[in-house]
């Protein structure tokens, strides 16, 4: 036994309770993400900001609060008052509407307030709606029954809709309504919106447009009539499930037959717009200011979108624009009008998405953006100042970076200033944008600007959510380019196990999803999965994500090179990441694992099977098995 003297076992008590202290402070600066902190609790949640609406001035918006729907102002975010009392607006019984639900007519004299809403698809469902008149503080329910779609006319005075797959409309000052189309009928004729397949792969679910002018009304018409019905059961309160029945094209099967119809409120005659016309999708319809209705019409392959335009005064018809590739071309070309008829048209034309100026009139088309780098969206056109705003992934497909561009060309000025991902939410007038900015490791930070750019205030910093991520022991998600044993260069993020040592090898778990033109290593705020993948990682998991060809952000090779061959490249690219990975001193080659959900798990499927001598495991959700299907 060894003995001390007395004073020496005194400092060595000191400097053990010192130890001691010094480890719990590490410890609690080292605590583990938990599954209760990712998946039962709010502990990692992220704020933001929810329901702005840019009033037409753009200097306001307007909020649901605790008062009901109110009008603030952007740069001081002060209230000006109340527009819709709650309360104010009531239903036939003389109960208080919700106001969760509303939409402004053109001067924001009346309002759409919708309720008791009903899903049917991905994005359409039926509710009541009712009109409330501001200067009146009088209610109108629009029809009796649940309906679709109401759209305002221009000038706010008449409103249309649908119902059971047939179009209605009214004037808000009388009684009465007009029915525009009589044969829809379910799974037969739809009248006014789309069919599953629309609403589904071309992301739109109202089927119906006022022209400027307000006296025409153009409306989408399927005859589903030789489509293969398809059925499943639904799950209600009921002891037993109900067959819902629908039309259903599968793979290589007759679609709807799709024609655009155009119903005339002076004299109430109705005529078809695509008439004479080859085509197999109507993707998309937009009136220009002229009053012309441009319709985009696409082949069944999908490599050949022409675009029409149809004068109904003169029901003359002529191709205005034509977008073709060798793969396949995007149905939405972000169609962006100016007064004097000419239009922004978004294309990959040059290898990358960018902007151009087309001016039919003339038959000339302008390049507004140029570059190596797509353009990932366009916000919209200021014709008053003559500019463009749009997104770019510019710095590196990871990176968002917001612009403002000339019309007449030339340098472009960044709008946010810090590296990461940022994006932004412009008023009616582009006075004030709101920008969120966040990174891999950081939650967003959202803040007003003026046009110029000049930042007006912090509405969210998510200060706690930073300061509380401190008390964790988080590994930082980093980015690098794999090269992968197949020769290809693919951009990738990983999350090192918590702790490294730089001694041991450690299982690796990648994550992909894979699918044409999507991107999983981007620069911003994963919000529950980083969490979760740090929970892993605290477990000594490495975490890898990789992008393999097909996915965006790279160019119109890159992501249009699976055409036809969809999961052939991509499975190659991720046998060969993870070949790669094997190589690494650190990484155990014998446990590596992969998983995904939908195209991810029809990849990750792939991957364990094609590359049963690479990956250990797959977790492969909700995966594609069959395309016929």
């Amino acid at each position: 036994m060894l003995f001390l003297p007395k004073n020496t076992r005194f400092m060595m008590r000191k400097l053990f309770y010192l130890l001691a202290f010094c480890v719990g402070l590490n410890s609690m600066a080292q605590t583990s993400v938990t599954f209760d902190d990712v998946f039962r609790s709010r502990a990692f949640s992220a704020k933001g900001v929810y329901g702005l609406r840019s009033m037409e001035d753009g200097l306001h918006y307007s909020r649901q609060t605790s008062e009901g729907i109110e009008k603030f102002d952007f740069a001081t975010g002060e209230s000006q008052g109340v527009l819709v009392a709650d309360g104010a607006a009531i239903d036939a019984a003389g109960a208080a509407l919700p106001l969760g639900n509303y939409t402004w007519t053109a001067g924001e004299k009346k309002v759409i307030i919708e309720d008791d809403m009903q899903p049917i698809y991905r994005h359409s469902y039926t509710a009541k709606v009712y009109v409330y008149d501001l200067a009146s503080g009088g209610t109108t329910l629009v029809s009796p029954e649940a309906i679709q779609n109401p759209v305002f006319n221009p000038d706010g005075d008449h409103i249309a809709w649908v119902h059971e797959n047939n179009v209605y409309y009214r004037s808000l000052s009388g009684a009465g309504q007009t029915r525009v189309t009589s044969d829809g009928v379910k799974n037969a004729i739809i009248n006014g919106a789309p069919d599953w397949v629309y609403e589904e792969e071309f992301g739109f679910h109202v089927g119906l447009a006022w022209s400027p002018s307000g006296r025409y009304l153009a409306y989408y018409r399927f005859d589903e009539r030789g489509v293969t019905e398809f059925s499943m059961d639904m799950y209600g309160t009921d002891l037993y499930p109900e067959p819902y029945v629908f039309k259903y094209p599968k793979a290589g099967e007759d679609n709807s037959g799709v024609t655009i119809w155009i119903y005339d409120t002076e004299t109430g005659q109705t005529v078809e717009a695509t008439q004479g016309q080859t085509y197999e999708y109507v993707p998309r319809m937009h009136w220009s200011p002229k009053n012309e209705l441009y319709l985009s019409l696409l082949n069944r392959h999908q490599d050949s979108l022409r675009l029409v335009s149809y004068v109904p005064s003169t029901a003359q018809s002529k191709q205005v624009f034509l977008e073709t590739d060798p793969a396949y071309t995007d149905a939405d070309h972000n169609l962006t009008f100016l007064q004097d008829g000419r239009f922004v048209w978004m294309s990959d034309r040059s290898g990358f998405n960018h902007a151009y100026l087309v001016d039919p009139r003339k038959n000339k088309v302008s390049t507004l953006t140029s570059g190596t780098f797509e353009i990932t969206e366009l916000y919209g056109v200021d014709e008053v100042n003559g500019h463009i705003y749009y997104q770019a992934a510019d710095v590196s497909p990871a990176n968002r970076t917001v612009y403002r561009a000339s019309l007449k060309g030339g340098k472009p000025k960044a709008l946010s200033g810090t590296e990461g991902w940022n994006g932004a939410t412009f008023s009616t007038t582009y006075a004030n944008y709101i920008l969120n900015h966040s990174d891999a490791n950081t939650p967003a930070r959202i803040s007003l600007h003026d046009s110029k750019g000049k930042e007006i205030r912090v509405l969210e910093d998510n200060a706690e959510l930073v300061q509380r991520m401190k008390d964790y022991a988080l590994s930082p998600k980093t980015f690098f380019t794999l090269e992968a044993t197949n020769g290809q260069r693919l951009p990738a993020w990983e999350m090192k196990p918590t702790n490294f040592d730089a001694s041991k090898k450690y299982p690796v778990l990648m994550f992909l999803y894979g699918g044409p033109g999507s991107q999983q290593v981007t620069d911003n705020f994963g919000g529950r999965d980083y969490f979760w993948y740090q929970m892993l990682a605290n477990e000594g998991y490495w975490i890898v994500c990789v992008d393999n060809r097909g996915t965006g952000g790279q160019g119109r090779d890159f992501t249009k090179c699976t055409y036809l061959q969809l999961g052939k490249y991509e499975t190659e690219d991720q046998i060969a990441a993870a070949q790669a990975l094997a190589l690494r001193p650190n990484v155990d080659g014998s446990r590596i694992g992969i998983w995904g959900w939908s195209y991810g798990g029809f990849m990750a499927a792939h991957c364990i099977t094609q590359g049963a001598d690479v990956f250990k495991a797959a977790i492969s959700v909700a995966p594609v098995t069959n395309w016929r299907f």
